[in-house]
């Protein structure tokens, strides 16, 4: 099927190609060596893409789940095994970070991958337990987030973070700390995780790029691509009034698994019964909640293809997300990072890169 030229991405430019792992492990019921294997086949799919051409690899963050709990220092194995691929993070929840920490961790992997960390951010989903453990609670979550953000922004810019009054270790008083080793190229490679038509603007009042996902937490009415893609919108004319200048980066996220036979897809079966329960035909949660989910494509790859060529969203996108399943055998992942990069993503407008 030829690519219809209104899916390529802003000015005829190169779709660039990503793919979203949350780097499955068994949870506290796993062992050590158990859970040293399944990190490891994380770095093996990282690999595994650069070979395929992708362009970025992105890992989700998640506290006491199943799932990766340390992005930094799992992107820093990463980089130490490839050489091309940009790392990015999709995303990290600020409101359970020490800003100036997040910014140490983020400057060390920066300046180790040669140039190469994407570091994307978001407010973070809200749960007492983890808002109580990572001291990120108040009345007003939002400000907290904001005051984190703006702290995390400062130390990726250089900025005096405080002044010495009197010596500490080898510093002497009067001494201005900022952060050390600095990077300063990074603070122009940070992205928002936005889902709602405000954060979308916000982050571009903070200069943000933007990252929309498989989720979109406002209820508007709209099928999902329509409400995504006025998000989209919105950002870039914010972003153009503040830096007319800059070519947005926007990054969307699809759930992609093509598969050719029936036994091909007998592995997503189960996940894909549990992805469909927790929403009806448009997307809206069961639960009633006000939020819409993204469909998951699934099956043929021309039917897929299909479905992307009509997403008003990915239209207005210069990335592309191969959001992969929660859970999955690594040869599953990496058969769906190849199908997808050798029979959906040419006809978007894509060239493997390197």
């Amino acid at each position: 099927m030829p690519a219809d030229s209104s899916t390529n991405p802003p000015s005829g430019q190169r779709l660039e190609l990503g793919f979203l792992s949350f780097v499955h492990n068994a949870g506290r019921r796993t062992s050590p060596a158990d859970a040293a294997r399944a990190l490891q086949d994380g770095i093996g799919l990282f690999r595994r893409a650069e070979e395929l051409g992708y362009d970025a690899g992105w890992v989700r963050n998640r506290h006491f789940e199943p799932f990766l709990s340390s992005p930094l220092i799992f992107l820093t194995a990463v980089s130490q095994q490839t050489g091309r691929l940009r790392l990015g993070t999709g995303v990290v929840p600020v409101r359970y970070e020490d800003p100036v920490r997040l910014a140490e961790d983020a400057a060390n992997l920066d300046l180790l991958s040669g140039g190469r960390l994407e570091l994307g951010l978001s407010s973070g989903y809200p749960a007492p337990v983890l808002e109580e453990l990572f001291a990120a609670g108040g009345p007003d979550f939002r400000a907290e987030v904001q005051r984190r953000l703006s702290r995390l922004l400062a130390a990726l810019r250089g900025d005096v973070l405080a002044v010495l009054e009197e010596p500490f270790s080898t510093l002497p008083a009067g001494d201005e700390l900022t952060l050390t080793p600095p990077a300063p190229e990074l603070a122009r490679r940070l992205w928002y995780g936005a889902g709602s038509l405000a954060s979308a603007e916000q982050a571009a009042r903070q200069g943000f790029d933007l990252q929309v996902s498989t989720l979109n937490t406002e209820e508007t009415g709209e099928p999902f691509d329509v409400r995504q893609a006025e998000q989209i919108r919105a950002y870039k004319q914010v972003l153009a009034r503040q830096e007319p200048q800059r070519a947005p980066r926007i990054s969307v996220s699809r759930i992609i698994l093509p598969y050719l036979t029936g036994t091909d897809g007998e592995e997503l079966q189960d996940w894909l019964a549990f992805y469909a329960a927790r929403m009806d035909a448009q997307g809206r949660p069961v639960s009633g909640a006000a939020l819409r989910y993204s469909p998951a494509y699934h099956g043929d790859p021309e039917a897929i293809l299909a479905a992307l060529l009509a997403d008003e969203a990915l239209q207005q996108a210069t990335h592309l997300t191969v959001a992969l399943p929660s859970v999955g055998s690594p040869e599953l992942h990496r058969r769906t990072l190849q199908l997808a990069a050798e029979r959906i993503a040419p006809q978007l407008g894509w060239t493997p890169a390197g």
